[in-house]
């Protein structure tokens, strides 16, 4: 399919604000039923959950990082507080998807015991087709990709522009000069078991999120991911090229991400091959922003730029 450029402004905006005081927090999100649906890739099921605004006109996918999957990172439920991306974003309006990429949460591994970069690019294109066929929204589905899943996410994005609206990364990691040294051979799965220490990890900023909503995170890391995923074929991501980048795009930076660093990040955003790019920085945030203090503004930021896709 020809690839379309999807660029609505040529401004470049590099943003550092305060997050906005307690508006999310203050008052309890309403929470919109958790779906879970399977989408067959290949003959394999991959879970696809959904929360969703009756009345939504535009839908986004959410793509989870290394060792998480989808329901700890963007549906964290704590009694009295408000920390799910799914939730925020459907009380702006949208239907909000969250994949589980192979070997994470519900989906099963396949029988090769691995996932890989190549894999994970091919389910998330997979679940934006069946999004776009499966529910009445006017435009094509927007992307996120938190960590792992921002280099997953732009994979899919740079082979599959026509399937989605606009792209966000959070938390990248790769520098986009790094070159992975190809793998002979695939070898035998180590499965090991995950921990609560693992779980606990992103979590950097002392009081950015409650005591209580991380051992809630932790105890649903562990019931969802008991054993950690297994991923070879880092070469893949040899394939990046933000050059190839062309659809409207969205670069989320934690100010304290260690993961993240600005180096990444601008050298990322200079060399996007689309003119419609924004570049903001969560102030006080680290790598799990979006469920912690700064989640106000994080969810502005996104909403903000995906509204401003659509204006022509």
């Amino acid at each position: 399919m020809k690839l379309k450029l999807l660029t609505v402004s040529f401004a470049v905006f590099l943003c550092l604000f305060a997050c906005a005081e307690g508006t999310d927090n203050q008052t309890q999100e309403t929470k919109a039923e958790l779906l879970q649906h399977t989408v067959l890739v290949d003959g394999h099921p991959i879970a696809l959950w959904e929360k969703s605004d009756p009345n939504a006109s535009q839908s986004i996918l959410l793509v989870h990082g290394r060792t998480w999957s989808a329901i700890p990172d963007f549906d964290l439920q704590v009694e009295g507080e408000d920390l799910s991306l799914l939730d925020g974003l459907v009380a702006k309006g949208y239907s909000v998807f969250a994949i589980d990429l192979r070997g994470y949460g519900a989906t099963p591994r396949d029988s090769s015991g691995w996932q890989t970069p190549n894999k994970g690019a091919n389910d998330v294109a997979a679940a934006l087709e069946w999004i776009m066929m499966h529910r009445n929204t006017s435009t094509k589905p927007h992307l996120f990709g938190w960590s792992m899943g921002s280099t997953i996410s732009h994979l899919a994005a740079q082979r599959h522009p026509e399937l989605l609206s606009s792209l966000t990364l959070f938390g990248y990691w790769r520098d986009s000069d790094q070159i992975f040294p190809i793998e002979e051979s695939i070898g035998t799965p180590e499965e090991a078991p995950t921990t609560a220490e693992g779980a606990a990890s992103d979590f950097i900023i002392p009081g950015s999120i409650s005591q209580k909503a991380i051992d809630a995170y932790v105890k649903s890391a562990l019931a969802s991911d008991p054993i950690r995923v297994d991923l070879n074929r880092y070469d893949q991501f040899n394939e990046l090229d933000p050059n190839k980048v062309t659809i409207p795009t969205l670069i989320l930076q934690g100010e304290f991400d260690p993961i993240g660093p600005t180096p990444i990040q601008a050298k990322l955003f200079e060399r996007l091959g689309t003119a419609h790019k924004q570049w903001t920085v969560v102030k006080d945030g680290d790598h799990a922003a979006f469920m912690e203090s700064p989640r106000a503004f994080f969810i502005h930021a996104l909403v903000n730029f995906m509204e401003g896709v659509s204006i022509k």
